[in-house]
């Protein structure tokens, strides 16, 4: 399974897929805007057309209704002019003749000019004598001597929803002598029924209002939705502008919501002779459904379409490819080491072209290959032969290569590892080293630092690395550096420097490294108050021992005296011969009591050695002198001066003594 997926991605991401997954792409969106535009404008030329026929649709219903409306207002009319000048005895007889009339009306009636009933046909008991002055169909008829279509009411003898239609009645003087009015039942009266036997589709239905907001009709088809008793059936809000504009008298079309909240084609028309309003809806997706199914077979027809334009194009595109496939193929072998230039056969010049920078990139390439190992093996003779020890380090600072000389200096074998190279570095030195080379390796700059590395044999080896970042076309390539042993050199440089501050005699320290010693403490106890004594001693009776013994005795005596003032002193202090017989021990870090402790530990000591020169025994004695670093010390002569001080003192006391020298009174 994964290895399907694996081919199915890999054709999908080839030239060849891409091209034809482009091609159905492209060909996806053109038919999906197609579709999208077409729906677009289709849906408006729908509604268009489909206003158009409501438009002529309600202009035939409301033609219609005006005129029936008119031929019972006439008929009415016909029957006022025959009842003048009859009285109320006479008016039945003439009501019942026009029985005729009851193909129209459900009954007949006509009131005097103080609305009273005074005849109706059929005879129905208790409307003879009815009052309606106070009706406002009467009075409407009574002010504008108009004929009149009355709000619904319902009817006494059959309980449907009547509507009146009156015409004024006239005396013959021309007066008005009250109406003469036709009852007409909306449900089986006839006036309706052209409109229940039409069909507007599925959901389309047609409803007539009086201008008072009064629904006289609606179709079977009105949409079932649940009204309160005084709720006006028709769209959604039914006080909106557009109805409230068709109660007035506007005519026209309109996109509105239905009572279901969808959209719906709605006309409107007056029926001026009744005062009433016919409107005609249709649902907007009624209308747009043939278009949305129009549609939907066009898009299975171009999706078809497509299916064998994949094929046709499937089969093209691999045939224009193939050329480039063989492209594809030599380059192949060229990397390989099959062939060494392309041979193409196409008459696309576009490949040609290709073929022809490729073998010439090739041929720049193979040239290029060949200097840089003419290069490399130079430098490698180079490196091999070198006597210095040489390695090559990446961009991330990982050591590569060491030439032979420094694998032998090192110790280090040829299969050598990274962590052999660190692990070789004196653990003194090895976080320094690692943070140093961190740095260089970050910043590019030269890495120079002397360290000691631990050979195999056993012997610490001191090294110079130094290290420097290699450039080309200005941009870092790695790192080259050489190590030289240096051991002897630092040897040297540490004999050099012992030599510089010890006596060669004693080997104790000269008066040039015991000052060095007495400044670093005389800046500590001016840092921290850390306290310390400084003794100086003369040897007494010397001379004898150099002018009787010469100065083999001499010096042998003093050599004596070193070893025993080393041994009896702590393993901090410094002891110095400062030249000739004079000597100085410094006692870092100890109190005036207990450098008096040290001194007369140092006397006694001294006073027991003891060298013999012609059967005769030679001794000597110190005088010594004591004094404590103080505060008011500027510089280490004025120390040196109050030790010294207090010796010549102990040499005026007599000798082989110790005199400590008092301190000073401050300033």
């Amino acid at each position: 399974m994964t290895t399907r997926l694996g081919s199915l991605a890999r054709a999908l991401f080839s030239l060849q897929g891409r091209l034809l997954t482009g091609l159905v792409m492209t060909w996806l969106v053109i038919v999906g805007l197609v579709l999208a535009l077409a729906w677009q404008f289709g849906k408006e030329l729908v509604d268009e057309a489909n206003l158009a026929h409501l438009h002529y649709e309600a202009h035939l219903i409301a033609d219609n209704l005006s005129e029936q409306v008119e031929r019972r207002l006439r008929a009415l009319e016909r029957v006022e002019r025959s009842i003048r000048g009859l009285d109320e005895g006479q008016l039945h007889a003439r009501l019942e003749a026009g029985q005729a009339l009851l193909e129209w009306f459900e009954g007949l009636m006509v009131t005097n000019v103080q609305g009273r009933v005074v005849a109706d046909w059929p005879l129905l008991p208790g409307r003879t004598g009815l009052d309606t002055a106070e009706r406002d169909y009467f009075q409407s008829v009574q002010r504008t001597l108009a004929p009149h279509v009355s709000r619904p009411i319902i009817g006494r003898a059959s309980g449907d929803e009547l509507v009146l239609m009156l015409v004024p009645r006239y005396s013959e003087r021309g007066e008005f002598a009250g109406v003469v009015a036709g009852m007409l039942n909306l449900s089986q009266g006839g006036l309706f029924r052209r409109l229940e036997a039409m069909q507007l589709g599925d959901d389309g239905y047609i409803q007539v209002m009086s201008t008072s907001g009064d629904l006289l009709f609606r179709s079977n088809r009105y949409p079932d939705v649940n009204h309160g008793q005084d709720d006006i059936p028709g769209e959604s809000d039914l006080y909106s502008a557009t109805l409230e504009l068709a109660l007035d008298g506007w005519e026209g079309e309109v996109i509105l919501p239905g009572v279901d909240g969808e959209p719906a084609l709605m006309s409107y028309r007056q029926i001026r002779p009744a005062n009433w309003v016919v409107k005609v809806a249709i649902p907007q997706a009624q209308v747009q459904k043939p278009l949305a199914h129009f549609l939907t077979r066009l898009w299975w027809a171009w999706l078809a379409l497509a299916m064998l334009l994949l094929m046709t194009m499937h089969g093209l595109v691999k045939r224009l490819l193939a050329p480039l496939h063989r492209l594809k193929r030599q380059i192949a072998e060229v990397g390989a080491g099959g062939r060494q230039y392309l041979e193409l056969s196409t008459s696309m010049r576009e490949l040609r072209q290709v073929a022809s920078s490729f073998n010439r990139l090739e041929h720049e390439r193979l040239a290029a290959l060949q200097h840089l190992r003419d290069r490399q093996a130079f430098l490698d003779a180079v490196l091999e032969s070198t006597p210095v020890g040489m390695f090559v380090g990446d961009l991330r600072g990982h050591v590569d290569y060491l030439n032979p000389a420094l694998l032998e200096l090192l110790g280090l074998e040829v299969t050598h590892t990274a962590r052999d190279w660190w692990e070789r570095i004196h653990p003194d030195d090895r976080a320094g080293t690692q943070d140093m080379w961190r740095h260089t390796v970050a910043t590019g700059n030269d890495f120079v630092r002397q360290l000691r590395f631990l050979h195999p044999d056993g012997v610490t080896l001191w090294v110079e690395v130094h290290a420097s970042q290699v450039m080309g076309n200005d941009q870092p390539l790695g790192f080259v550096g050489m190590v030289k042993d240096i051991t002897e050199r630092r040897q040297r440089e540490a004999l050099q420097r012992w030599e510089a501050e010890h006596d060669p005699l004693t080997g104790l320290l000269n008066r040039r490294g015991f000052e060095r010693r007495l400044e670093e403490a005389l800046a500590e106890y001016a840092k921290t108050g850390t306290p310390a004594v400084l003794i100086l001693f003369d040897l007494d009776h010397f001379k004898p021992i150099n002018d009787e013994g010469g100065h083999a005795l001499g010096d042998e005596m003093l050599r004596r005296i070193a070893q025993v003032v080393a041994w009896e002193v702590r393993r901090n202090d410094h002891v110095a011969r400062q030249g000739g017989d004079e000597f100085a021990v410094l006692l870092p870090s100890c109190t005036l009591k207990q450098a008096s402790e040290i001194a007369e530990s140092l006397r006694r000591a001294v006073a027991e050695i003891s060298v013999t020169h012609a059967d005769k025994e030679y001794t000597i004695t110190l005088s010594m002198g004591v004094t404590a670093l103080e505060e008011k010390d500027r510089s280490i002569e004025e120390a040196l001066a109050r030790a010294d001080q207090a010796s010549y003192q102990a040499k005026a006391n007599g000798r082989n003594t110790i005199v400590i020298a008092p301190a000073s009174a401050s300033e």
